[in-house]
């Protein structure tokens, strides 16, 4: 993570959000799990098309990260660990992998958008970070459904 990058973009922003929390209270991250992948859905959310995100409950529970919840500032990082957004979380819901809508699958952003492609790709990322806390994949996984709005982004 480039640390410089994630003051300097909080920095930016605090001078435009006076009502912005401390800078304790932030998370800062990026998705997926492969600097491509982080690339590739950063600049989703920074075009817009991207508003929501789905992670594995059981990684929150053996990492004992808190889960997100609605008015938390993220700041995402690009596959080079640098700052390029901040979102605010503005709804979370917890459901089995199987019971994930079309509507949160469209929301993501990801591919057609439609929930079969979202199934494809997410059963074979939740393979991926199951099988590194020994547990393995099934239908009914608890899936952590989070949706977001972009509240400032890094100037092209």
């Amino acid at each position: 993570m480039n640390e410089q990058s994630v003051k300097d973009i909080w920095n930016k922003y605090i001078r435009i959000q006076a009502d912005a929390p401390d800078f304790d209270e932030v998370d800062v991250w990026a998705f997926g799990d492969a600097p491509d992948h982080a690339n590739g859905l950063a600049k989703l959310v920074m075009e817009g098309k991207k508003t929501a995100t789905s992670s594995s409950y059981s990684n929150y529970l053996v990492d004992g990260d808190s889960l997100p919840v609605r008015g938390l500032h993220n700041i995402i990082l690009n596959g080079d660990g640098e700052a390029v957004a901040i979102i605010v979380t503005t709804d979370v819901e917890i459901v089995p992998y199987h019971e994930v809508t079309e509507e949160h699958a469209y929301l993501e952003g990801e591919g057609d958008r439609s929930l079969r492609y979202w199934q494809e790709v997410h059963e074979a990322f939740f393979t991926r970070e199951l099988k590194q806390i020994d547990q393995e994949f099934s239908d009914d996984i608890p899936v952590v459904c989070e949706r977001f709005e972009l509240v400032y982004k890094m100037s092209d």
